[in-house]
């Protein structure tokens, strides 16, 4: 006799025929614990998710490093600040030193209220590192006037009223002490004829160029170069 089954014959192994209720309670316990802990994982994901895409999120900043102490000769006086290797000498100067002369401006180098002189040489502030400058000579605003008179940029400023707001006058000041003093060693500019040469003037537009990096927003402009140039005819 043919153990073969007719071809039209149903399939009692068919796993398509079996009802959900016919499968091993088991199975069904089993697949409702996967379902529900797959649920609870993505509703405990989502609200961070959303925190991290959402507009304007930022990562946590890195905690910050220790404060060290930092030497600074600043208008002529030592300075010994506790601050972070991360600190500009910008908010050295007005944040721990207190010498608030020197203004913030834009912050990124672009605008020169920040300038100051170190070993004689102007520079933005907010560019550099306290850290980087100890032992170095550092002059201020405040550090500009004698003991008993101004200097003779400070007064030409005034005597040409070469400010309105005032906010970039510290810089202002600053820098044209600095144009002063590169014109008087022989130090040439973009508006020197020959730059192998020494400039045979200090002309409008070399102070123009030279005080190019300090911006006024009042517009006070022709009056900076006259102070400049009185400055340069009193000290000559």
């Amino acid at each position: 006799m043919s153990n073969e089954r007719p071809l039209d014959a149903p399939c009692d192994c068919d796993d398509a025929s079996q009802t959900p209720n016919s499968r091993a309670p088991a199975d069904v316990a089993r697949r409702r614990f996967l379902q529900s802990a797959a649920a609870a994982a993505a509703l405990g994901a989502a609200p961070h998710l959303r925190a991290q895409n959402a507009p304007g999120a930022q990562t946590p900043a890195p905690a910050p490093a220790p404060a060290q102490p930092v030497r600074l000769d600043i208008n002529g006086r030592e300075y010994v600040l506790h601050i972070e290797p991360r600190v500009t000498l910008l908010d050295a100067l007005r944040d721990y030193a207190g010498l608030t002369g020197t203004k913030k401006g834009c912050d990124r180098g672009q605008c020169g209220a920040c300038t100051v002189l170190v070993e004689g040489r102007r520079i933005n502030s907010c560019l550099t590192l306290a850290v980087m400058h100890e032992g170095e000579r550092i002059t201020t605003v405040e550090g500009l006037a004698g003991a008993a008179a101004l200097s003779p940029v400070q007064r030409a400023f005034i005597e040409r009223d070469a400010f309105q707001c005032g906010f970039c006058t510290p810089g202002q000041l600053c820098s044209a002490t600095a144009c002063l003093s590169e014109f008087r060693t022989g130090a040439a500019s973009a508006a020197t004829p020959d730059v192998r040469t020494r400039p045979a003037q200090l002309s409008d537009a070399e102070i123009r160029e030279r005080m190019s990096g300090n911006l006024c927003r009042c517009g006070a402009y022709v009056n900076i170069v006259a102070a400049v140039r009185d400055a340069h005819a009193a000290s000559a």
